[in-house]
């Protein structure tokens, strides 16, 4: 344990372990390994957990070859799935402050100055989005966000008050939620989560690229009015995880004051654009949302977990509050965060925010995302000249839909090769990418989140994506043996 009679201990394993990171770091020049799947199963279950202790020093040199050697390095340029993106040193290092010091920002005895650096952030980055008085909490992720976003809306449309955002109350078989195909999967799980039944999701249709059509929105819900139904939210997406495209936030916004219902902004991969010195604009109409999901683990670099929801209302919170004599009793002096989240015990993520801000500045966090958005605009432009590939949407963001579809090559064929080309490059560790369906048809995606990525390295991946679906069609096509039906 850590104590003051371990200090020495703690020196000497943390920078035994630190140095040996060092070293994967400066060598890693794939994003994994080629290692089988069934043989890391078999490693793994090869550890008795009930076998005699091995010692700290032991323990972490096996924890270096059995999980580090075999990690995913988001950093590497061949890194092109997920979003997922390398973070920021200054970020890593609060990490380790975090790991040692173990606070949890629930209630103020146990975090004290911590919980003041968490509102400060949180302030600082609804002053970003726009409001002018908000106020939020770090969470887990987007899904969390996105989860207690829903519930207060909820809450404000259920209030037996008739105070809420639609002046009415509703029972929960009769509230409608608005979103399109594009809204993460999260909404709809949250949704169920929340007690709603599965039709109250209603998907808004869409223009060509998946955004949101304000005129659909005011339509469908005017026909959840007539059909009986309370409109409960409507999620905008600032950056669809497929597409990487934006819904017109402030025609949408419109849309819902005109209705009285609350907005929501799922800007979970959109977040970065806040501080973008060159693309803040194609956020406007966010400051008018009633809630925001920002996940700072994708577009501000920071390590996982570390997503935050504000409101523009510091009100709405309270909507959720929960209080314990033990904890939390409402008369409490103190300013206690777990009045506002829905965990308890909470990691002090924001100080990882913190220490980026400091080092670093909110411009150099803008100007990275702006990077890795100028690398797609790039790419896509590789691939329409590639006579292989064939891009299969635009976006506004970084991502990059494409499919091998050369000449010769029906759909039907180009379809089915998309699952094992992701599955051979994946095998491989080279290069990875990840799969998708756009408009009813598979296709493979890039996710380009690193701004130490060159156009070059990109052209290299594609190269080798290319090379590798040619020998997966070459060893799936029958030959024919010259006189064989002679």
């Amino acid at each position: 344990m850590i104590s003051p009679d371990s200090a020495q201990h703690y020196r000497e394993a943390v920078g035994a372990t630190v140095d040996r990171l060092a070293a994967r770091i400066a060598a890693a020049d794939l994003p994994t390994t080629s290692t089988p799947a069934a043989e890391l199963h078999r490693r793994v279950r090869a550890i008795d957990l009930d076998a005699p202790a091995i010692g700290t020093d032991r323990a972490l040199a096996e924890l270096d070859e059995l999980f580090v050697q075999e990690a995913v390095w988001f950093h590497t340029p061949g890194y092109l799935a997920h979003l997922n993106c390398p973070v920021a040193l200054p970020a890593v290092a609060a990490e380790a402050v975090l790991a040692a010091v173990n606070p949890s920002v629930d209630t103020w005895d146990q975090s004290r100055i911590g919980t003041d650096i968490e509102r400060h952030v949180v302030d600082w980055l609804a002053g970003r989005i726009g409001f002018a008085a908000g106020d939020g909490v770090f969470t887990s992720g987007g899904s969390q966000s996105n989860l207690q976003a829903l519930l207060l809306a909820r809450e404000a449309a259920t209030d037996p008050t008739g105070t809420a955002a639609t002046g009415t109350s509703a029972t929960l078989d009769t509230l409608a939620l608005f979103a399109t195909a594009e809204t993460h999967f999260s909404v709809k799980k949250s949704a169920r989560l929340l007690g709603l039944p599965d039709a109250a999701v209603v998907d808004v249709r869409t223009d060509p690229a998946g955004r949101m059509l304000p005129a659909a929105l005011a339509q469908a819900i005017a026909d959840a009015r007539a059909a009986g139904r309370t409109p409960m939210a409507v999620v905008a997406t600032a950056g669809t995880t497929d597409r990487g495209v934006i819904d017109p936030l402030a025609p949408i916004a419109d849309v819902c004051d005109l209705e009285g219902v609350w907005l929501h902004v799922d800007a979970a991969y959109g977040c970065g654009l806040l501080v973008s010195p060159t693309r803040r604009h194609l956020l406007d109409g966010i400051e008018r949302a009633r809630s925001v999901t920002a996940d700072l683990h994708k577009s501000f670099f920071q390590p996982v977990s570390s997503s935050v929801l504000v409101v523009r209302d510091p009100a709405d919170l309270r909507r959720a509050s929960w209080h314990a004599d033990y904890l939390n009793p409402e008369d409490a002096a103190e300013p206690n965060q777990v009045d506002k989240s829905l965990q308890t015990t909470r990691r002090f993520d924001a100080l990882k925010l913190w220490a980026t801000l400091r080092a670093s500045g909110a411009d150099a966090i803008g100007t990275a995302f702006d990077a890795v958005i100028d690398l797609a605009e790039a790419t896509h432009a590789l691939v329409q000249a590639h006579p292989d590939l064939e891009l299969v949407a635009p976006t506004q963001l970084s991502t990059v839909l494409f499919r091998w579809q050369p000449a010769g090559v029906t759909d039907d064929e180009a379809d089915a090769m998309v699952a094992p080309l992701r599955a051979a490059l994946l095998a491989e560790g080279r290069v990875l990418i990840a799969k998708t369906v756009i408009a009813g048809r598979p296709c493979n995606k890039l996710t380009l989140l690193n701004p130490a990525t060159t156009l070059e390295q990109v052209q290299a991946s594609l190269d080798h994506v290319v090379a590798t679906a040619e020998g997966l069609r070459r060893a799936t096509t029958p030959t024919t043996t010259i006189g064989a039906n002679r």
